[in-house]
């Protein structure tokens, strides 16, 4: 029994409304940043809803940067994706094996268990909160900050003031609509059936499979825990309740699981929905995840495009509340990750259009023209390597302008690699980087050329230092240094150069050692000093 007459604080930097996996992954980032934060749900725990059941290596990068050790939560790789369709057979693949940034390019997972490990990490700091039976009412914003008006489970009313307010609270979002963001236009809706069988340990297929019939598309693919899942999308005048009939999924599934073998551990009709804001900020409030955008989940993005919002926006809050910042960096949190939202959005709505054909013509015809296009080296590799999933670089945003021809992205994603450090324990570089604004020297003391007022100013502004080094290499300086194991990061600059990253791993800057002292005042100047 919850008690119901839990207090509020009356103040707190960051209140944020809605404590879903993305709620907890901004409440355990700023955790690390040392932010004081609220965190309020309507309910108390975790929804045991297997919903959200894929990641990419971007986004189990950003759970490792909120502090998740890899074994935090049980997951399958997924060696490769298959579209298959009965007419032309299979025509089209991805190879989602090997690894990126130092993670999987693709797993599966349980829900729930993500969410009990990243409320557990968030638990870790004393500055961070979470309480549960809170729904918001209203907010009314000032120039100074955010007061909202929550109701308890009792029916009273409480207050509490922040600095700044975040909207992690799902596809129908209360702070969206106090915000004046409904989603605008139609939405692309579909109405599908999930199914996850239990007890499918050595059964379950190894790998993602998309069986295109126009007549119901099915995908399928396995998750931890002995478990199994198929879609099926609803046909045209099927209801929640002859799908949702026990004797009806028994039909579905024949052709994988003999009705007695059957176990169904959940089954569920949704909505797909494909939806982005016109904006992710209101003066001092911010919407991400479901709340900013709802992706279908044809290419596995839905919940790792609300986990970069998390990672963009967390520092950005931080630094301004702690007086690292100017508020006006805040800007670039829409600046940045709407226009990816929206591209991923938009790959998800093509996935779609190539499971779901609309009539057997179209599938003959859409499918045999993807199944010919293989057979193009370029067109093929485009597919199979995932290289028409949009990259995460911005092309506006808090990073000095991009300069053709680098090799170093600046507004993209700092590589990340399999490192030694000075006390000898091997593991991934951002672990190296830690919580901060670094400066990188690739194969060169980043420090070696400042003087002593830009160091100060540089730490001043949680501002550090990291030197990468070949593997063998030793360093006698107090700068930190890691040994560069695989090649990963010393292959991405050129020897003798640095580069500014940011605590969310994107390049702020880059340049030549000759010009330490020009990078971090234009960093710091873009910080508003």
């Amino acid at each position: 029994m919850h008690n119901n007459k839990t207090t509020l604080p009356a103040t707190v930097d960051i209140l944020i409304i809605g404590y879903g996996p993305v709620g907890a992954t901004l409440a355990a980032l700023l955790g690390r940043y040392g932010v004081q934060a609220l965190a309020v749900d309507k309910v108390h725990e975790v929804l045991l809803m297997p919903r959200a059941i894929a990641l990419d290596n971007e986004a189990l990068r950003i759970l490792q940067q909120a502090g998740l050790a890899e074994d935090a939560f049980d997951k399958i790789v997924i060696p490769e994706v298959r579209m298959h369709c009965p007419m032309v057979g299979q025509f089209g693949r991805a190879n989602t094996s090997g690894s990126l940034d130092g993670h999987p390019k693709l797993v599966t997972f349980y829900q729930p268990d993500l969410e009990h490990s990243m409320r557990a990490q968030s638990r870790h700091f004393a500055n961070v909160q979470h309480l549960g039976g809170f729904e918001l009412v209203d907010l009314i914003q000032d120039d100074t900050g955010v007061l909202a008006v929550l109701r308890g489970e009792d029916g009273s009313q409480q207050q509490v003031r922040s600095q700044y307010l975040v909207g992690a609270d799902g596809a129908s979002s209360k702070v969206r609509s106090l915000i004046g963001q409904d989603f605008q236009g139609t939405s692309y809706s579909e109405d599908w059936l999930i199914i996850d069988a239990a007890e499918r340990e050595e059964q379950a297929i190894d790998h993602v499979e998309f069986i295109c019939d126009h007549r119901r598309p099915t995908p399928h693919m396995p998750a931890p825990g002995g478990r199994e899942r198929w879609e099926f999308m609803l046909r045209a005048g099927e209801t929640r309740e002859q799908v949702e009939n026990d004797a009806h999924i028994a039909t579905l599934l024949q052709p994988w699981i003999a009705a007695d073998q059957l176990k169904v551990e959940r089954k569920a009709v949704y909505r797909f929905h494909a939806r982005c804001c016109e904006r992710f900020q209101s003066g001092r409030v911010f919407l991400i995840g479901d709340a900013a955008h709802i992706t279908p989940p044809f290419v596995g993005q839905g919940l790792v495009a609300g986990l970069r919002d998390a990672a963009n926006l967390a520092w950005k809050l931080a630094w301004v509340v702690n007086g690292r910042a100017n508020s006006k960096i805040l800007d670039s949190y829409d600046q940045e990750r709407r226009p990816h939202a929206r591209e991923m959005i938009a790959l998800a709505k093509l996935m779609g259009s190539m499971v779901m054909p609309k009539n057997a013509p179209l599938a003959f015809l859409g499918h045999g023209l993807m199944r010919s296009l293989r057979l193009i080296p370029y067109l093929r590799s485009l597919f199979e390597e995932l290289e028409i999933k949009p990259k995460n670089n911005f092309k506006r945003g808090l990073f000095m302008p991009v300069v053709r021809g680098r090799r170093l992205r600046r507004g993209g994603l700092f590589p990340q690699g399999l490192v030694r450090t000075q006390n000898g324990s091997i593991g991934l570089s951002d672990d190296s980087l830690g919580d901060h604004l670094t400066l990188v020297g690739f194969g060169i003391d980043p420090c070696t050329q400042l003087d002593e007022e830009i160091r100060r100013c540089w730490e001043g502004c949680g501002g550090r230092y990291l030197h990468i080094g070949l593997q063998g290499q030793k360093s006698r300086a107090t700068t930190p240094f890691i040994e560069d194991l695989n090649y990963a990061l010393l292959g991405k600059a050129p020897a003798g150069s640095l580069a500014v990253v940011r605590p969310d791993r994107i390049v702020m800057h880059e340049g030549p050692h000759a010009q330490a002292g020009k990078l971090i005042r234009e960093s710091l100047a873009l910080l508003g000093y």
